[in-house]
């Protein structure tokens, strides 16, 4: 990973990188029909209330959100007529006809209640009630029948109407007490609050500041809802201060634990039925917040009618909404124990609006899978002794404008083509900054909505894998941003991160690092990375910035840092809580591969978490890992002018002293062909011809090397130029109409073909790990720049690799071989013709003899073309 721009550069909604708002949609309706309003209200008008808080009484900025919110991807926004109203005031209009019918007759029924009717349950005004009894002879009473309650606390009062109130369902909703029943509501700008059920219409007092209260002579707490005017609409609706908590206390018992391994089952927005109602139910770790409070579209994004109840010591705050579904936007608003107030996003959100707009939204997957087969066959794989070549891939810019569905229709067939087993995608979860590649993540567990839905999402990888490609996905524990309205400083105090403020701040790349000794932190990070592997099918997770996580004095100066509990720089809880995530994801996601990004000589990235290696530590548990030394040595080496390379010769073979102390991938990934790097291709000296025939004997040396193969996109054609998020490869290179187009169709041509030669060949993956796969035939010909190696498979079949990094042809060049061959063939040659070379190949079988050479019984003499790398194998 390279280093990244500075988290809060640019504001969330303005600045580079920012895609339109034109993608990915909520879907279905929010309520259901029988909690729609009467009457539409709008969001206009002197008593709207913005998301921002600035309309709001009470409410705080929010400045990183917009008070106007683009239309979200996949098409528009649910009506405002399917939203239920908790707060604003609708926009006074003239009623309608069969409005005015209907609001006669129900002021017709009000006045025949209140006279007392035809008796029976429906009377209200000092009768019976629903089956009620009367309350005390002196308790006092208004013109309906309903008593005045008691009255509200002035510091529950306080706190209620701050946001501050840890238990508002003890003073809202309704209670039995002495005489009956009490009801309170909190419907700020309502001009009434009635209780509708059975029977029963009891309009509650007003107490001031949007509460209703009464008490009414009832025996027990009726199937009740609430009738709410205002202005000119009616709403009716349930109440949700009359429901019990929607979580369970075993998922509160493993939240406290740290140990809940399907985490977003519990936290964040889950539409449900609850209690026989349908709704949402929202809940939100914020253990230091004085009172949470739900806001959203649903209400105009004024929360003063939603506060949130505190489940005890566990941190955790819920409130079920009925009426509230799919589609919905919504944050959490913090009271801060300094006071203040802050707008959040929901760090569980499994949806969220386009950026630069920043609200989470209710989802709730409706993808019908059809990738069975894969997933039966993955889960009996081992990875390590498998084919196993990588097209690494930024979606937003393969190719600029599509969405996850239209990927899906290109992607799948254009790796397949190629011969790629899988694709890595850079980041996918939901980050702010376009920029940032998506490795400065806001939204952990939310495929970005900039290409779509999270079903969006995982049509794609339904496509992919019913294609046969496995998909591994960049995964980024290491730090998040330190945007106002996301995880930093999330209930008003350090919580996500360390509450060091050294410890916190990540020193390259302006954002926060995570609190890995923290048990809720923990978790949220593992069952992060489950959540991947289980509700999406994703294959891999490729594990960002591994280094940085494990050094406490990782780009830290002296002074900058401190030292372990044994005065060591290894960040024990990153250790721990490495080896949690690789033993839960291998533990619950039978065939998927977790890999780091890890650059230092750590001992045992790859190793077994119970294996404990010299250096007092256990493996880290990760399946592979980037082999960054082989990248930069052997870029190294062919940066050189080919006279030159004699001096460097062990840049290209020192990796084999090193390759089987971990399981490794060869990178060549995005953070090579960015920042002044430039593309693969020009990294090569001499001329066009020169380049390309290093790349395509580059590449050649690479697919034959021990590890598995990785290739960013574009490099695949020989794309001249860097990489650039904002307009992606150079498709136009491929144009026919191009004069040079042959030159990067050849190159292409040379990829596919390595990849099914690969494929074809257990030689070149079956003992990626095992010395005994390797042989050295030539490795310190430094003078003429030809490096030769066996590979044998679990048979003991060998194939021979030669590359010739000289721009020479070099006739009957002897290579000693295995006695027990005594014909070969050359089954690729990098210099082909169809690839763009210059047609130097070995088209006859060559035949062994019997002189001895490179210390072998046995010897060939093929020619080896200039800038070029041959396959040969038993005829």
């Amino acid at each position: 990973m390279t280093a990244r721009p500075p988290s809060g550069q640019y504001p969330s909604d303005e600045g580079p990188g920012h895609a339109p708002a034109t993608t990915g949609a909520p879907t279905g309706p929010a309520v259901p029909a029988t909690f729609l309003p009467a009457r539409t209200p709008t969001r206009t008008g002197p008593a709207t209330a913005h998301r921002d808080g600035s309309a709001r009484p009470g409410g705080s900025a929010d400045r990183s959100a917009p008070t106007t919110s683009p239309e979200p991807a996949g098409g528009p926004r649910p009506s405002r007529a399917a939203r239920v109203s908790y707060g604003s005031p609708p926009v006074p209009r003239a009623p309608r006809a069969d409005e005015e019918r209907h609001e006669e007759e129900r002021h017709e029924e009000e006045r025949h209640m209140e006279d007392g009717g035809a008796g029976g349950p429906s009377r209200v005004a000092g009768r019976p009630v629903a089956g009620g009894g009367a309350g005390p002879d002196d308790a006092v009473e208004d013109e309906r029948g309903v008593r005045a309650a008691p009255a509200l606390g002035d510091e529950d009062r306080r706190r209620l109407l701050a946001g501050a109130h840890h238990d508002p369902h003890a003073v809202l909703g309704a209670h039995p007490v002495r005489g009956g029943v009490l009801f309170r509501a909190l419907r700020p700008y309502a001009r009434s609050v009635t209780v509708t059920a059975t029977g029963l219409r009891a309009r509650l007092r007003a107490e001031g500041d949007g509460l209703f209260s009464g008490v009414l002579p009832l025996r027990e707490v009726p199937d009740y809802r609430l009738l709410v005017a205002y202005e000119d609409a009616e709403l009716e609706l349930h109440d949700p201060y009359r429901f019990l908590p929607a979580i369970g206390e075993l998922d509160l018992h493993l939240i406290g634990e740290g140990r809940h391994e399907e985490l977003w089952r519990a936290l964040g927005a889950r539409p449900m039925t609850h209690q026989g109602v349908a709704g949402t139910r929202f809940t939100v770790w914020a253990p230091n917040a004085l009172g949470v409070r739900l806001t959203g579209d649903f209400t105009y994004w004024d929360g003063t009618a939603l506060p949130m109840r505190s489940l005890g010591g566990s941190g955790v705050w819920e409130l079920f909404l009925p009426g509230v579904g799919e589609g919905a936007l919504y944050k959490f608003e913090i009271a801060r124990p300094d006071g203040g107030h802050s707008l959040r996003a929901d760090p569980m959100a499994r949806r969220t609006e386009c950026p630069p707009a920043t609200a989470s939204v209710v989802h709730a997957s409706h993808h019908d899978w059809g990738d069975d087969a894969w997933m039966a066959g993955r889960a009996g794989g081992r990875v390590h002794e498998l084919p196993f070549s990588v097209y690494e891939v930024h979606l937003p810019s393969w190719r600029p404008g599509l969405t996850y569905r239209q990927l899906a229709e290109q992607l799948p067939a254009y790796v397949k083509d190629l011969g790629f087993t899988h694709v890595e995608l850079m980041p996918v979860a939901e980050h702010p900054f376009g920029g940032s590649w998506g490795y400065q993540v806001t939204g952990f567990y939310a495929p970005t909505a900039r290409l779509g839905t999270p079903d969006d999402f995982k049509h794609l990888v339904d496509a992919l894998h019913r294609a046969g490609i496995g998909v591994i996905v960049d995964w980024v524990p290491a730090h998040f941003p330190k945007d106002a309205w996301a995880l930093a400083e999330f209930d008003g105090r350090p919580l996500y991160e360390p509450s060091d403020p050294l410890r916190a701040a990540h020193p390259d790349w302006g954002t926060l690092e995570f609190d890995y000794g923290r048990t809720e932190v923990r978790n949220f990070l593992v069952a992060n990375a489950v959540y991947w592997c289980e509700e999406f099918h994703v294959d891999g997770l490729r594990v960002d910035a591994v280094a940085s996580m494990l050094y406490l004095d990782y780009s830290r100066e002296p002074g900058q840092w401190t030292p372990n509990a044994h005065g060591g720089r290894e960040n024990l809880d990153a250790v721990a809580f490495l080896q949690e995530m690789n033993a839960t994801v291998y533990r619950r996601c039978p065939g998927v591969v977790t890999i780091a990004e890890e650059s230092t000589a750590w001992d045992g990235v790859t190793r077994a978490t119970h294996h404990v290696g010299p250096s007092g530590f256990g493996g880290l548990g990760f399946g592979l890992k980037w082999n960054m030394g082989w990248m930069h040595d052997s870029l190294a080496y062919l940066a050189h002018e080919p006279v030159h390379r004699a001096y460097h010769h062990h840049e290209m073979t020192f990796s084999m002293v090193y390759a089987y102390s971990e399981n490794y991938v060869l990178p060549i990934s995005h953070d090579e062909v960015v920042h002044g790097k430039r593309a693969l291709v020009s990294k090569m000296p001499g001329d066009w011809w020169q380049r390309r025939a290093t790349h395509r004997a580059y590449l050649g040396f690479m697919w034959a090397h021990p590890g598995k193969q990785l290739l960013f996109m574009g490099q695949e054609f020989a794309q001249g130029a860097e990489w650039s998020e904002a307009h992606g490869p150079d498709w136009w290179l491929l144009d026919p109409s191009y004069s040079a187009e042959p030159d990067h169709r050849g190159v292409r041509d040379l990829v596919r073909d390595l990849n099914q030669a690969y494929a074809a060949t257990p030689a070149l993956w079956q003992r990626d790990t095992d010395p005994e796969g390797f042989s050295w035939v030539e490795g310190d010909a430094r003078e003429d720049n030809v490096f030769a190696f066996l590979r044998y498979d679990a048979e003991g079949s060998p194939l021979l690799a030669i590359s010739n990094f000289s721009p020479v042809v070099r006739h009957e060049y002897r290579v000693g071989t295995p006695e027990a061959v005594p014909v070969w063939r050359e089954v690729l040659n990098t210099d082909d013709r169809r690839y763009g070379g210059g047609g130097v190949v070995n088209a006859e079988p060559l035949k062994a003899e019997p002189t001895g050479w490179h210390g072998r019984p046995a010897s060939v003499l093929p020619v080896l073309p200039p800038l070029g790398t041959v396959w040969l194998r038993p005829a």
